[in-house]
């Protein structure tokens, strides 16, 4: 199992067109991914249960993956982050 750390920096949290890009990111990978907020873990590949969380500005999230494709999903996860202007690693 490999994690990230990340404060959400965008003004508008994460909402609906960034969180179904990183959906569809995840999507991609056969590995399962988490994701953690508020003390709540969603897979990170359902739009319902990322969406639920409610993520706002200024929030902690963890990125947890597990599986044969670990790395290379959060590595393309954190890149996707920076690309949409998300956050960043803490």
């Amino acid at each position: 199992m490999i994690f990230k750390k990340f404060k959400i920096t965008n003004e508008f949290g994460l909402h609906a067109r960034p969180a179904t890009s990183l959906v569809n990111v995840c999507m991609q990978f056969s590995c399962d991914i988490t994701l953690c907020a508020f003390k709540k873990n969603v897979d990170f590949k359902s739009i319902m249960g990322v969406m639920s969380l409610g993520i706002y500005s200024g929030t902690c999230i963890e990125i947890k993956c597990d599986g044969y494709d670990e790395k290379e999903a959060i590595d393309t996860i954190t890149k996707k982050i920076y690309e949409l202007n998300l956050g960043e690693e803490v």
